[in-house]
């Protein structure tokens, strides 16, 4: 027996509560369901339990837009933003519409019945099957059950302690223990001075450097701006000064390039001092914003350093030997602990299998629609955050977005929405423009976005403002009524 509800939301991390609380806003009355694969509300904010786990960006971007951030610390640590979402699907009674321990692992589309029957795994093997209209996605983009694991050889023969980030065992005692973090990514810079607090020593190993950029954790403008007016006020004038700072930066990455690099590696020498070999261990290969910057909050990395806590090492791993790490050029890395936080594993929709009347969808063929939907592939929207900005900016704007499009499908009285290329031509390009590693690995596994509008991603949250609030719903959108089958008449 299959319960339906007229939206599906997959997924109870930030980009979940969020829709939820958005349909309830802007939809009311319409029934729906969020399911979770896991026993917690928060997604990547419950997952990651590392040392020091943190928003790599600013809270007044990657909060929600209706729900203001109020603590004193703009660059927040994981329980006060697990707790933030926690509130806010509580507050709401967002909270009485999730079904944890839901993982949903088929969605198959009927033309005929306009509608998708979803299946969904428990906790205990047994199978639920719903029913929707519409299923909108607040997964993620990465596997929660494995990370990103390269095997390296001698591996077995490490004497020590070899951890996961992603999966963070809490009886790990590092205190007073030489530990070594592989990688460069924000992970790493999280990691290493958050554990130099009490190892004896952390190198930070990685095979090419990351750029790192140091800003406080504490916005004093935002702090001063929440003194002498209103909550929601003082947000909303917080969180687009730090969009159009964001955007800012960015446009400047991109027109001037080695004028940019030039400063941010200059911002690493000044905190580190003119000995430091800035060039070997903070000058990376490529253009600033062609992979994330890494945040730090108020210096910690480069403070952990400077003391001697911790040390960044920059080389190739030969092999792994039963006291630490031997790399390319000779050297050996002593270590009573390995961290490898060697990144993510993509799994686009949580790796969902999708039909459409009885035959596989490949999404690999498909484009994306307005960062949010896919050519072809009717009711069903996803969310996938900026490259260079916040989550939870596009996050919003996708569920509102969602919210119009449902709203002038009852209008219509129309039940399907499917986006349409037309006779003119798109041609494919990747996924996302970016060189991240996690993202080169998978994309061979994704959907693709055009060349043109509105197959194209902006990667500009004003540019998204104004297609995602105020565009039209009926660009490259074909509404239509299907016949409801025998059955549904009957």
């Amino acid at each position: 027996m299959s319960e339906h509800v007229e939206v599906m939301i997959v997924g109870a991390g930030l980009s979940g509560i969020g829709a939820a609380w958005h349909l309830q806003d802007r939809c009311p009355g319409r029934s729906y369901v969020i399911l979770e694969a896991r026993d917690a509300i928060g997604g990547t904010w419950d997952l990651f339990r590392y040392p020091g786990i943190r928003s790599d960006s600013d809270m007044h971007t990657l909060g929600y837009s209706f729900r203001p951030w109020t603590a004193a610390k703009s660059i927040a640590d994981g329980p006060s933003i697990r707790a933030y979402i926690e509130e806010t699907a509580r507050d709401g009674g967002i909270d009485r519409h999730i079904r944890f321990h839901h993982k949903v692992t088929r969605a198959s589309w009927s033309t005929k019945e306009a509608r998708w029957t979803v299946e969904a795994r428990r906790a205990d093997g047994t199978t639920a099957t719903f029913t929707c209209n519409w299923l909108h996605m607040c997964s993620g983009y990465y596997d929660y059950d494995r990370g990103h694991a390269p095997a390296f050889e001698g591996q077995e023969s490490f004497a020590g302690r070899i951890v996961h980030p992603q999966f963070w065992p809490q009886d790990l005692d590092y205190a007073g223990k030489k530990v070594v973090v592989i990688g460069s990514g924000a992970t790493a810079v999280t990691l290493v001075p958050s554990m130099a607090r009490q190892a004896a020593h952390v190198t930070m190993l990685q095979r090419s450097p990351t750029y790192v950029v140091s800003r406080p954790a504490e916005d004093g403008f935002a702090n001063w701006l929440r003194r002498h007016l209103p909550s929601k006020a003082a947000y909303g004038v917080t969180r687009w000064k730090n969009v159009l700072m964001g955007m800012f930066f960015y446009r400047m990455t991109r027109t001037r390039p080695e004028q940019t690099k030039e400063r941010l590696i200059g911002m690493v020498r000044e905190k580190l001092g003119p000995d430091y070999d800035v060039a070997t261990h903070f000058t990376p290969r490529y253009n600033p914003w062609d992979q994330r910057l890494c945040l730090v909050p108020d210096s910690d990395l480069f403070d952990a350093i400077s003391a001697g806590d911790a040390s960044v090492e920059t080389g190739t791993i030969d092999r792994f030997t039963p006291g630490g790490i031997m790399l390319s050029d000779g050297r050996e890395i002593t270590a009573d602990i390995i961290v490898t936080a060697t990144g993510l594993e993509v799994a686009l929709m949580g790796g969902t299998q999708f039909e459409r009347d009885g035959v596989p969808i490949d999404l690999t063929q498909s484009l994306q629609y307005k960062g949010m939907m896919f050519s072809d592939v009717p009711n069903i929207s996803f969310v996938f955050g900026y490259t260079n900005a916040s989550w939870t900016l596009k996050a919003d704007l996708v569920a509102m977005y969602l919210c119009r499009l449902l709203n002038t499908m009852k209008k219509r009285g129309l039940r399907q929405a499917t986006p349409r290329i037309g006779a003119d031509p798109v041609a494919p390009e990747p996924f996302v423009d970016f060189t991240s590693g996690y993202i080169q690995r998978a994309l061979d596994r994704l959907p693709r976005q055009g060349d043109r509008k509105p197959w194209r991603l902006n990667q500009n949250y004003a540019l998204d403002v104004l297609a995602l609030r105020f565009g039209s719903v009926d660009d490259s959108m074909e509404f239509s009524n299907p016949a409801p089958s025998a059955r549904r008449a009957a």
